[in-house]
């Protein structure tokens, strides 16, 4: 009798147990939970963390590359060489269509 009780407890506590899952989702859903404002609050303040570290990278970045953008103190020997305007070739086309290639000259 005692292995028939044992084998009969098995299929009852899985129905019970379902009974229970279904009744709580039901329960869940009829009596939703109200947002937590502290949910929202953690959100902010890691968006406020996230802002700040992206700041600093940003800082960081601009101070190791910032030079590199700054415009140049004195001109540089190249642009002091070129100061003359630059005057086109005279067999050059005058306007920027591509130059028609010469006919090939046979030895």
């Amino acid at each position: 009798m005692g292995d028939v009780l044992l084998a009969l407890s098995i299929p009852v506590l899985v129905f019970g147990g379902g009974i229970y899952a279904a009744c709580d989702c039901w329960w869940r859903r009829r009596h939703p939970a109200p947002p937590s404002p502290y949910t929202h609050r953690a959100a902010r303040l890691a968006e406020q963390d996230m802002l700040l570290l992206a700041q600093e990278i940003v800082d960081d970045a601009y101070a190791a590359l910032g030079p590199l953008y700054d415009p140049p103190s004195t001109p540089s020997p190249a642009a002091v060489t070129r100061s003359a305007p630059l005057t086109p070739r005279p067999d050059a086309t005058p306007d920027r269509a591509p130059s028609h290639p010469e006919a090939v000259q046979k030895p």
